[in-house]
């Protein structure tokens, strides 16, 4: 017998209590069943009988290789993972006197990681007897929200907690991979060249082939006529 896993996810065979079940699964019509008899059917298609909606009325069950249905069932899990994009949420300081330069090059940053699709946790830190200056930093919070509002949406607006001034920002759409130039400019290339090459056969196809028992028809008519 199979599925002797230690951490079953679902019940199989003798697990399952219930007096009938509905049995479906490729090839098979639905078809409700007597538990026993469909255990007995699973063994001698040497597979296991395994309830995949329990709370149906009556279970459905599929007859298949439990390994192999537990197999299936982590693969789809892991590619429905690796489908969904992972956001990291990117911290970026600030002190209540921040200059231009040193803003500047933070704004740059937390554009980056919007782009990237990542959110972006933006904080003034109050050293000491600076938090007399908690006004000037909810002034420079506001300030880069209003400088980011083309890629960011802003999902919490500053507050403080302790000796920090937080303000918290989206991305407006989903990162998406960074083309280089160099890759912009090949695929303009490889565009241009694909229109030069229909132009090319446009034009073969247009001229007339000398070969065909037509060729001249339309000189020699002219010729005639002159005659």
């Amino acid at each position: 017998m199979k599925g002797d896993n230690k951490k079953q996810q679902y019940r199989i065979n003798e697990q399952i209590r219930v007096h009938e079940v509905r049995i479906v699964g490729d090839g098979i019509e639905s078809t409700v069943m007597n538990t026993k008899d469909a255990i007995r059917l699973a063994d001698e298609k040497g597979v296991d009988l395994v309830e995949i909606s329990p709370n149906a009325q009556p279970p459905v069950c599929r007859l298949i290789d439990y390994s192999k249905f537990l197999y299936q069932q982590k693969k789809k899990a892991k590619e429905l993972k690796a489908k969904q994009v992972k956001v990291e949420v990117k911290e970026i300081r600030f002190g209540p006197q921040t200059g231009d330069a040193d803003y500047a090059f933070k704004l740059k940053h937390a554009q980056e990681f919007l782009s990237d699709g990542n959110k972006v946790k933006a904080y003034v830190f109050f050293k000491g007897r600076s938090i007399v200056f908690k006004e000037q930093g909810e002034v420079l919070l506001l300030r880069f929200a209003n400088d980011l509002e083309e890629l960011a949406k802003v999902e919490s607006m500053p507050s403080l907690e302790g000796k920090k001034m937080f303000l918290t920002l989206a991305p407006k759409k989903a990162g998406q991979p960074k083309k280089s130039q160099q890759k912009r400019d090949n695929e303009a290339a490889e565009v241009q060249a694909k229109a030069d090459k229909e132009s090319e056969t446009e034009a073969e196809a247009s001229k007339p082939n000398p070969n065909s028992p037509f060729a001249g028809l339309a000189e020699k008519l002219a010729a005639a006529d002159k005659k």
